[in-house]
């Protein structure tokens, strides 16, 4: 599913996310909807990036005012009743490799059901895409949130079981 999100992204670089569990619904720019596991999953588009809520679980990459850290590289935390594997990577990339990867993950998300894409006025490379599925005992998903004017890539990638 791809979304035209009218509003600029709040965030404008990778050390300016972090990272939150269970935190409220934010207001959402855009939201996807799907089924797995029998659970529902809420793909959600923030202007500061995404938030994903399984029941009553959030996990929130987005910049965030009262955090001052940043996105862990690896982490496995219990929370909410759920075993979290969480983990990161910011790619530094060249103009060309940027927008060849948007586009690669753009078309690839927007072909996908259990995906959502938000792409952000002022620029085509301004993108933040979900994809979700299902693990054979748990659920995973993975983000995208490209940030073109310091020629960023943040790539993440979770997986939740039963604790």
């Amino acid at each position: 599913m791809r979304a035209r999100i009218d509003t600029r992204f709040a965030d404008s670089r990778a050390a300016d996310l972090s990272l939150a569990y269970g935190l409220p619904r934010l207001h959402a720019l855009g939201a996807h909807r799907v089924a797995l596991h029998g659970m529902d999953v809420e793909l959600c588009l923030l202007g500061a990036s995404h938030q994903v809520i399984v029941g009553p679980w959030s996990e929130t990459v987005a910049c965030l005012p009262d955090r001052a850290d940043t996105l862990p590289a690896r982490e496995e935390v219990v929370s909410g009743g759920l075993r979290v594997q969480f983990a990161a990577q910011t790619l530094r990339l060249d103009e060309f490799y940027l927008a060849e990867r948007v586009a690669m993950i753009a078309r690839d998300c927007a072909a996908d059901p259990q995906a959502l894409v938000g792409e952000f006025p002022g620029d085509p490379l301004a993108i933040t895409a979900l994809r979700a599925w299902e693990e054979k005992d748990g659920t995973a998903w993975r983000t995208w949130h490209a940030y073109p004017q310091a020629g960023e890539l943040v790539e993440t990638r979770t997986m939740v079981r039963p604790a």
